[in-house]
This record gives structure tokens, sequence and C-alpha cells, in this order.
């Protein structure tokens, strides 16, 4: 019997939409690859490979890293993962990225996260930190026991500068401009699986749902064989 054809899954969403939480959750039961646009540049900036010094250089100066070079990093490393199913998360940011992509291996399917960018807004702008520990505080789910206070050493919280309300802006701002003709790319190729909703636990269920009909589970021990 011919073994089941991988799945080449996209996860897609802005900053702030819960791909972090949803693509862990897919990985744990689908037992996906996830190879991360972001993880792997910083990998590579810190190993200073040639890409990985290219792709700081044009970080430092405050620039969007070209299609070229992204391209590169990204197909570079499918290339060890041609036997597993994946998931590529950051990865393609534009159409010159996912006709790259397209030439080397065909996508099955493009999740979306169609979060509303007001309930971003006040998910990120809520996160402030005690920037010796590093912990985490929001003001909606879990509040400092005194506004702006550390619980444990009594020192002040700061907002970190990607979580100010103008900057959470920027960002979604450009996602937006940089992503949206993305999206309509792989919509036009029907590949395109969009999941809204405004809290992470509620969408999560309609997607696991959705890849179950595509791969089996394989965090529990009686799951399915596939057929």
């Amino acid at each position: 019997m011919a073994p089941p054809p991988l799945l080449r899954a996209v996860i897609m969403g802005p900053p702030g939409s819960g791909k972090g939480t949803i693509s862990a959750r897919i990985i744990k039961h689908f037992g996906l690859k996830h190879l991360s646009s972001g993880d792997l540049l910083r990998d590579n900036m810190q190993r200073k490979t040639e890409v990985g010094i290219l792709a700081k250089s044009y970080i430092d100066q405050g620039r969007l890293i070209p299609d070229d070079i992204m391209t590169r990093l990204m197909l570079n490393e499918l290339k060890g993962l041609d036997r597993y199913n994946w998931l590529l998360d950051g990865f393609p940011r534009t159409v010159a990225q996912a006709e790259a992509l397209d030439k080397e291996c065909q996508i099955d399917t493009v999740i979306d996260l169609d979060v509303p960018f007001e309930t971003i807004k006040c998910r990120l702008t809520a996160r402030w930190i005690h920037p010796t520990s590093g912990r985490v505080y929001n003001l909606e789910f879990s509040p400092p026991k005194v506004q702006g206070i550390d619980d444990i050493t009594g020192e002040p919280l700061v907002q970190r500068d990607d979580d100010k309300p103008e900057t959470v802006t920027k960002r979604l701002q450009a996602y937006d401009a940089q992503t949206k003709p993305v999206l309509e790319y792989y919509r036009e190729k029907g590949l395109l699986k969009s999941f809204s909703g405004t809290e992470t636990n509620k969408i999560w269920p309609h997607i696991y749902t959705f890849l179950q009909t595509k791969l089996p589970d394989v965090s529990q021990k009686d799951a399915a064989t596939p057929r």
C-alpha cells in the first residue's frame, strides 16, 4: 500500500494573532516539522553564516530582507525535510517568495488566522514586562497586583517598544500591505483556509478538525492508522 502523501502547509497571521500557540499545537498533535523564518534567521545570524551576516546588515539598517535572501535561506532548509510533513511559519511573506516556493514544491494548504486588528492591538498593548526577570504581565488576563509594579520585586514594569500602540499599529499596517497579496495569491489557487475569531482557544478546535481530514493525531496512542 502506498504511503499517504506528505503534507506541505503554511500558516499565516498578523503579529499577535496566536500563530506561535497554534503552530505549537499543530506540531504536538500532527507531528509536522515546524520551520519558522524568524527562528532560522536568528540561528543564522548567531552562527554568522553568509546568509546570516547578509540578513543582519539589512535588519541593522531597518530595511526588509530581500526576497532572494529569504528564499535562499528557507529553500535550503527545506531540502533536509523532503521526507517529512512540514509547516512553514513566516514564509512566504511576499508574492515573489510564494512563486519561488511553488517552483520547488507543491503547497497543499495555507492556514490563515483571521483575527481582527482591534483584538490584536488590545492583546499586544496590554503586555508589560519586568525587564530584569523577563516576567510578563497582561493587563487583561494576568495583571500585576499593583498597576505598573512587579509582584515579586516591587520594581516598575516597562512596555517593550514592539508593544507600544503606535508600533503595533505600524506592524499591523506593514503586515496588511505586504501579506494581503500573498493571501490573495493562495486564495486564487484554492489553497487558503481562513479561520476567524478573537480567541486562540476558540479558533484552535476548527483548525484541529480541518487538519484531521489530512493527517492522524499522533499525540494519542490510539490514533487512527492513516488510510
